[in-house]
C-alpha cells in the first residue's frame, strides 16, 4: 500500500477545502471499500480526510413529511431507525440485505452510494479495465462476466454497481445534497449514476471536489407498502443477481 496522509475534519467547509487543495485526495467514511481497493493498488490516494466527526450523522423528518438521512449515517442505523422501517421499509430491507452486520455498522450512507464495482478485472491491476484506465479495454466482455449487466452495459464495460441500497433509493425518487468549494448543490438519484457509454470511468455526475453531505427522501405514502427482493447465490452475504423494490398503493 502507498503511504499517505490522515487528517480528520470537523467542518464541511474544512473538509472540501481539503480536498480542493489536494486532487490526489479522498474522503474516508467506514473505509469498507476504499481501504480494500488501495491494498490491492486500485486507489493510491496520497491523502485520506476523515469525515466522520462531520455534523452528518442523524436521521430527521423534514418539513414536508419525508426524511433527511445524513451521510455519515452507518449503514446499521439506517436499516435499525424506526421511522425509515416504518416509513420506507424497502429501504431497511435493501440495506440489511447488502453486508454483514459488522460492514452495517462501518460502512456510511455516502459512502455506500460512491462504492466502487467489484469486478473482479476492475479490482485486479495486472488486468486492463476502461474502468480503471480508459481506452485499456474491457476483458470482462469476453472473459469471466458472471454477476456482470445484462441491461444498461456497453462495448466499453459490463460492470455493476454493487449498491442494495441505491436501487431502494432510486425507487422513492431520494436526491443527494452535496457540497463544494462553490456552495451546494444537489442531483435527483436517478440523475446521479452516469451511463455506462464509452466513458466508464466517469460513475456520478457529482461535481469535482464534491462531498456528499445527506439524502432527502420526499413524503410518499405508497413507500409503506413497499418492499425489496433480491436474488442471490447464498443467503448470507452476496451481491445481487437481480434485485428490485416496489410500492403497492393500497386503497
Amino acid at each position: 500500500m502507498r503511504e499517505f496522509d490522515y487528517q480528520r475534519a470537523f467542518d464541511v467547509a474544512g473538509a472540501v477545502a481539503l480536498l480542493g487543495a489536494d486532487p490526489d485526495t479522498r474522503f474516508l467514511g467506514g473505509g469498507t471499500n476504499l481501504v480494500d481497493l488501495m491494498k490491492t493498488g486500485v486507489e493510491r490516494p496520497a491523502r485520506l480526510v476523515d469525515i466522520r466527526e462531520l455534523p452528518l450523522d442523524e436521521i430527521e423528518s423534514t418539513p414536508e413529511g419525508g426524511l433527511r438521512i445524513g451521510a455519515t449515517v452507518t449503514n446499521g442505523d439506517l436499516a435499525a431507525h424506526p421511522e425509515v422501517r416504518r416509513r420506507y421499509p424497502a429501504l431497511a430491507q435493501a440495506v440489511l440485505a447488502g453486508a454483514s452486520g459488522q460492514l452495517r455498522n462501518m460502512a456510511t450512507v455516502g459512502g455506500n452510494l460512491l462504492q466502487r464495482t467489484r469486478c473482479g478485472y476492475f479490482t485486479d491491476v495486472t488486468r486492463p479495465c476502461n474502468k480503471r484506465r480508459p481506452g485499456s479495454g474491457c476483458p470482462a466482455l469476453a472473459g469471466e462476466h458472471h454477476n456482470h449487466a445484462i441491461l444498461g452495459a456497453s462495448d466499453h464495460c459490463v460492470a455493476v454497481h454493487p449498491s442494495d441500497m441505491a436501487v431502494a433509493l432510486a425507487a422513492f425518487d431520494a436526491v443527494v445534497h452535496f457540497e463544494t468549494a462553490d456552495g451546494a448543490g444537489e442531483l435527483a438519484l436517478a440523475d446521479f449514476y452516469l451511463p455506462v457509454g464509452d466513458t466508464p470511468h466517469r460513475e456520478t455526475a457529482l461535481p469535482a471536489g464534491a462531498l456528499i453531505t445527506g439524502i432527502t427522501l420526499p413524503p410518499a405514502p405508497v413507500a409503506a407498502h413497499s418492499r425489496y427482493r433480491k436474488v442471490r447465490e447464498r443467503a448470507s452475504y452476496a451481491f445481487a443477481l437481480g434485485s428490485l423494490a416496489a410500492a403497492l398503493d393500497v386503497r
